[in-house]
């Protein structure tokens, strides 16, 4: 069964399940168009989901209506305008429930949120001889950031092993838990494998510690109904772009208490209170977090993402998403040659795989002459590449307008690459 902390409770066929997705396809343009004379069928959805058609049009209106400066002015589109961004802000705090708008800073996306919970917390409370926990699925995100910080204050980096499923395993974490750590830093779901790791449990025994959790909600965000408070993390980080909003768009959650305790990651403007040449002093949240000039376009077009994310049926569209995958996974692990890489017992939209003497970026190329989109590479995992001995791998993800008939499409132009190749 697909892992959402609100589970799905019995699997059902996709025929079963109430989502029109003809209809919701009509709500992204971009998927009527043709690539290489071919339907597109566009599958990288874990790099960057399309944007359907209200969340454009909302960027155009603040363009064309709206424009100008939030905070500061006095004048008629500025009040417009922060009007917007800020309810944006509101939008974002009741999608992942956190209890005040305030503990949700605008960022350009989870990159930017893990560095800013690195250098306004990590640089003020880990010390030489502490140590910080990630896994061995990690993004590059949620790796490089903290190895800088350890290189910086003499820390340690621990790393929870996974199994030959692609699973965390949990006595190997229970076990790297001690006095020295200082933050355990988790991927919700895995981008490579699409493992969705058990936060919850990872976060309550963290706690008992006393140590704060951050988790990479990246992956998890536009594919499971997150609830934060219910989570309990620390720190939790998206990206708009992967939840059908513009790029530049992102949240980082913290809880108020530990936001206030940290230092700001950028100084400029509107992240100030008071300003002499000897001394400066902060805003409040969220300002202290973002200065200068923000991505009004993108964050006004996060809320209308939100709001779109509101209009449909989550739930179905998380039953029909996880559906979908089975159906995928069932499909091409059925083709000679073919290896899945990440068979996790709790999955979520992400099927890696290989082909037998192949490279993925043969595999990308061949796929992409017949008019679909994957992703071939590493996908900034390059531990998790490592751990499963393979240079690469192609990646097919899914989002709610995909369907059963474009995974038939991928399957047959995966046998040509064996044809091809044979």
């Amino acid at each position: 069964m697909i892992a959402t902390e609100k589970t799905v409770e019995q699997e059902q066929p996709i025929s079963n399940i109430e989502w029109d997705v003809e209809r919701v396809r009509e709500d992204f343009p971009v998927l009527s168009q043709t690539v290489n004379g071919k339907p597109l069928v566009y599958l990288d959805n874990a790099a960057s989901s399309q944007v359907p058609q209200v969340v454009i049009d909302r960027g155009s209106k603040y363009l064309q209506e709206e424009h100008s400066n939030i905070h500061r002015g006095v004048h008629y589109l500025s009040q417009r305008a922060t009007t917007a961004y800020e309810g944006a802000r509101e939008k974002v705090r009741r999608f992942i429930n956190a209890r005040d708008s305030r503990e949700c800073i605008f960022v350009r996306g989870a990159t930017e949120g893990i560095n800013l919970v690195m250098h306004g917390y990590g640089r003020k409370f880990v010390g030489e001889g502490d140590e910080i926990i990630i896994s061995a699925m990690e993004h590059h995100a949620n790796i490089v950031p903290w190895q800088m910080l350890c290189e910086e204050k003499g820390a340690h980096l621990r790393v929870i092993p996974i199994n030959d499923a692609g699973e965390l395993i949990l006595d190997e974490y229970d076990a790297l838990l001690n006095e020295r750590t200082k933050l355990v830093a988790i991927a919700h779901i895995s981008n490579a494998l699409g493992t969705v790791n058990p936060v919850k449990e990872i976060v309550a025994r963290a706690h008992k510690m006393g140590v704060p959790v951050l988790a990479d909600g990246a992956q998890s965000a536009p594919h499971m109904v997150v609830d934060v408070q219910d989570l309990d993390c620390d720190f939790f980080a998206f990206s708009g772009h992967k939840m059908f909003a513009p790029t530049g768009s992102g949240v980082v959650y913290g809880k108020r208490e530990l936001l206030e305790k940290m230092n700001p990651f950028q100084g400029g403007g509107d992240m100030i209170r008071t300003v002499t040449f000897e001394k400066t002093t902060y805003a409040g949240l969220p300002n202290k977090f973002e200065a200068g000039t923000p991505a009004i376009a993108s964050q006004i077009g996060l809320g209308a993402a939100i709001d779109y994310l509101n209009s449909i049926n989550r739930e179905q569209a998380v039953a029909y998403e996880h559906e979908l995958l089975r159906y995928a996974t069932e499909k091409i692990s059925s083709i000679e040659g073919v290896r899945i890489i990440g068979t996790a017992r709790e999955k979520a939209s992400v099927l890696s795989f290989i082909v037998e003497d192949v490279h993925p970026h043969d595999i990308g190329t061949i796929l992409d002459q017949e008019g679909i989109a994957v992703r071939a590479g590493h996908h900034c995992a390059q531990p998790v590449m490592q751990r499963f001995q393979v240079p690469a791998t192609a990646r097919a993800s899914f989002a709610f307008y995909n369907t059963r008939e474009e995974v038939d499409t991928l399957a047959r132009a995966i046998e040509k690459v064996i044809e091809v190749f044979s």
